[in-house]
């Protein structure tokens, strides 16, 4: 693997976070507790693979930015996504792990009302993960020097 192969990666792992949340929502909803916390547990396992991915990403190009080559109206709209991203990226790394905290002690009452706000903004990052690769290096791409 190359420093170049990690975002298609980090795009992959978010891509499986997503699916993961998908499912313990709906194992949950359907009163599934078992099923839930066991695809929770991978939820928070491949995010945190991620999380690894990314900043290796970041140590290895030396946190050099990464340009967009969108023009137009698609540069607001794509500064407005990442931004968000990354305000709730950063919320999500105390959301996740304390709505997760609170399920191993068993104080669901507590773990519910914190998934209630930490499942919807931990769900838009990992959407929103895999958007930033595709607009970066799939859709829109900088020309290179």
């Amino acid at each position: 693997m190359q420093v170049h192969d990690i975002p298609a990666l980090n795009a992959t792992l978010n891509g499986i976070a997503t699916i993961l949340l998908t499912a313990g929502f709906i194992y949950i909803k359907s009163g599934n507790r078992d099923a839930h916390r066991k695809v929770m547990m991978s939820a928070v396992m491949v995010s945190a693979l991620f999380l690894v991915g990314y900043v290796t990403h970041k140590i290895m190009i030396h946190g050099v930015h990464t340009p967009f080559g969108g023009e137009g109206l698609i540069r607001p709209v794509y500064y407005t996504m990442l931004v968000s991203h990354i305000i709730l990226a950063i919320a999500t790394a105390y959301l996740v792990p304390r709505t997760f905290l609170l399920a191993i002690k068993g104080d669901y009452d507590r773990h519910r009302a914190w998934a209630r706000w930490t499942f919807p903004i931990w769900y838009y990052v990992s959407i929103t993960g895999v958007l930033v690769y595709f607009f970066l290096y799939q859709w829109w791409p900088a020309a290179k020097a």
